[in-house]
């Protein structure tokens, strides 16, 4: 939910990356870090975020409606939250699309890659799994460029050409209805369109990621039915928990599973519970849920959201990202979740999790072990 570059519709999201190094320890086994006052986590899950290669599975660098923040140079302070944040690689992606998707896409693809590159110290790109790995030793940010919407492909040939240009995920609609199918607020879902499965057997063949988050019901049993191999959800959450169009059924989410697919659960407020308090803990019944009913192999992490949240977002611009989505998305006061509003926020996922009885190897899966094998999958 957000946008960098004009637009009909957006989608923000953001996650960073870093690695835990030196934390003074504190009393009973406990680590502070100095970014996080008020704050500290155990030694245990400090050494398993540390160890981890912690993937946000859909993540935008920066929440921000303002066109020129591409031309940024991060603060010292900035880049320390991005490198001490836990996280190495995340899923830089943005909802764009209407008459003009496809320049849109250019804009945003040549925008943040030369924000990237202009924060060199910090990012790097991804182009395939073995970046994400350097990026684990190197402690930087790993990149991954996406596109909350498939508009931008005007023809069969325009995937290739996104390719070429650093594309390496796209989501095959947003909310709305396209040529390749239907989005979730969508009165009626048509499924998946003739073009929209030559676009899919497109995207296998040049080795993109298929995603289906903002899709409707019916349009994402079809993309997964038509894929030859798996796909992801990158950002969404269980119906069987919230009654939300934006999320997705369990036949869904078994169908995904069977393909080998992962999903990614996210920290958005709506699409976690309908009512407050809403915390990391039910975040957490939501990665409860999938594991439960297709196995651990098959969830992720995807927060839908940057290192410090929507709610941090300047009043204006976080009125009018508001007042771009339909009344079916039942905004709350507020978008993130207590918990998973901060840059340490994948730490307090981890000690959630660990409350919660799960192994070591078990947590590192979810934290980003799951993702990266389904990239050495698609991307080979």
């Amino acid at each position: 939910m957000t946008s960098s570059f004009p637009m009909t519709r957006r989608a923000l999201v953001a996650g960073a990356v870093g690695a835990a190094v030196s934390m003074p320890m504190i009393n009973r086994g406990a680590y502070a870090f100095a970014a996080a006052p008020g704050r500290s986590y155990s030694r245990r899950a400090v050494d398993l975020v540390g160890a981890s290669l912690v993937i946000d599975m859909l993540a935008p660098l920066k929440i921000t409606l303002s066109e020129d923040y591409v031309a940024h140079r991060l603060t010292d302070a900035e880049a320390e939250e991005f490198r001490s944040s836990g996280i190495t690689g995340f899923h830089n992606a943005y909802g764009l699309g209407g008459p003009n998707a496809k320049q849109q896409a250019l804009e945003f693809l040549a925008g943040w890659q030369g924000f990237a590159g202009r924060n060199s110290h910090v990012f790097t790109l991804v182009d395939g799994v073995a970046d994400l790995d350097q990026a684990k030793r190197d402690r930087k940010c790993a990149v991954i460029m996406g596109i909350q919407n498939a508009e931008q492909f005007q023809s069969i040939e325009d995937v290739a050409l996104f390719r070429r240009l650093g594309l390496r995920c796209a989501q095959l609609t947003y909310n709305s209805q396209n040529m390749i199918g239907s989005g979730s607020t969508e009165r009626v879902d048509g499924g998946v369109s003739d073009y929209g499965a030559a676009i899919i057997a497109e995207m296998e063949k040049q080795k993109m990621l298929v995603d289906v988050s903002h899709c409707g019901d019916k349009t994402t049993l079809d993309a997964i039915e038509l894929a030859k191999g798996p796909i992801a959800i990158t950002h969404s959450n269980a119906r069987a928990l919230i009654d939300h169009p934006r999320v997705k059924t369990d036949e869904a989410i078994k169908a995904l599973a069977a393909k080998g697919g992962v999903m990614g659960i996210t920290g958005v407020r709506m699409f976690i519970r309908a009512t407050d308090p809403t915390n990391v803990g039910h975040m957490a019944d939501h990665i409860d849920h999938v594991a439960k009913l297709v196995g651990i192999d098959h969830v992720g992490i995807g927060s839908d959201a940057d290192l410090n949240g929507y709610d941090d977002m300047k009043p204006d611009e976080y009125a009018a990202l508001k007042g771009s989505y339909k009344g079916s998305y039942a905004f709350r006061d507020k978008i993130d979740i207590d918990g998973f509003d901060h840059p340490k926020k994948v730490f307090d996922l981890t000690e959630e999790l660990i409350r919660r009885g799960y192994s070591n190897e078990n947590i590192t899966a979810v934290l980003g072990g799951n993702f990266r094998r389904l990239l050495a999958q698609v991307w080979g």
